[in-house]
């Protein structure tokens, strides 16, 4: 069979079908590219910078329409309100982020035995590669800029390291802090104190920036389209199929004319007279006198 599927049509006819194939693919893979769509674009309105005091309140649920709001506010760092978070990779290599406590000016103070005079919100400031690359945050008044985000979960049954935190949980950390807080945490971007940005991304040192962007939204799934995508994977091997057929005819119908050619040729002649090349039986040979 291959001897027929080397013929130079044969072989032209597979050049074909590999290309028909080919677009099959591609159009295959164009609907399934499809089928997997976003379920709403990015937001554009999460990147221009609200006040923070404006957008979430403390004492409330954080509510997943403010999660990637990009927020503003002004306050003071506390350094001894600092903890590492570990296990947080930077440019696929493992570190610790920075958490300071901010206390907020102009944040409303919740009530209670155990709350705080002041608000203060958790702000993850940058990623270090070793605890003791960790600086101090910066003193005195503060601008800062960051990303907001809702909190984090601890991480359950494990014991945290002095100075650290298993998670940006402000449950965990308010513990710690023994402070009011908001019920999420800011991703610094820009911190300006006396007018100039100090922020690990104006500022060259240990202390890298996170550089977190807005969250993809969730995908959802076009079953039709998906459906598509199959059904042109069924036709790419069906072109194939279909070469591979008519190769196989063409094969067949090869067998059977070499074997009428042979029934042919083992056939006796229908002109030639059924004595010729005999031998006469004995009976009927002449007697010579």
């Amino acid at each position: 069979m291959w001897k027929t599927a080397l013929k130079p049509r044969w072989i032209a006819g597979f050049v074909f079908a590999i290309a028909i194939s080919g677009v099959f693919v591609l159009l295959s893979q164009w609907q399934f590219g499809r089928s997997t769509q976003p379920e709403a674009p990015v937001n554009p309105a999460t990147e221009k910078v609200q006040p923070l005091t404006g957008t979430l309140q403390p004492g409330e649920f954080f509510h997943g329409t403010d999660a990637d709001q990009m927020v503003s506010a002004r306050g003071t760092y506390d350094p001894e309100k600092q903890v590492l978070v570990p296990d947080r990779l930077h440019d696929g290599k493992p570190g610790y982020w920075v958490v300071s406590a901010f206390a907020v000016d102009g944040a409303p103070a919740l009530a209670g035995a155990a709350a705080s005079p002041q608000t203060w919100i958790p702000v993850a400031r940058g990623w270090v590669a070793n605890p003791e690359d960790a600086p101090a945050p910066p003193s005195g008044a503060v601008e800062l800029t960051g990303r907001l985000l809702p909190s984090e979960a601890p991480l359950p049954k494990t014991a945290p390291q002095p100075g650290q935190a298993t998670a940006v949980s402000v449950a965990e950390l308010i513990n710690y802090w023994e402070v009011s807080s908001y019920p999420g945490f800011v991703a610094a971007t820009a911190e300006v104190a006396g007018g100039a940005d100090v922020s690990p991304a104006a500022v060259p040192g240990d202390l890298l920036p996170l550089e977190i962007g807005p969250q993809p939204p969730g995908q959802q799934i076009n079953w039709l389209n998906l459906f598509y995508s199959l059904e042109w994977v069924v036709f790419a091997g069906f072109a194939l199929f279909i070469w591979w057929r008519l190769v196989k005819d063409d094969y067949h119908r090869d067998l059977e004319e070499a074997l009428d050619d042979e029934h042919h040729e083992a056939a006796p002649d229908p002109g030639q007279r059924p004595d010729q090349n005999q031998h006469p039986e004995p009976n009927q040979q002449k007697v010579q006198p």
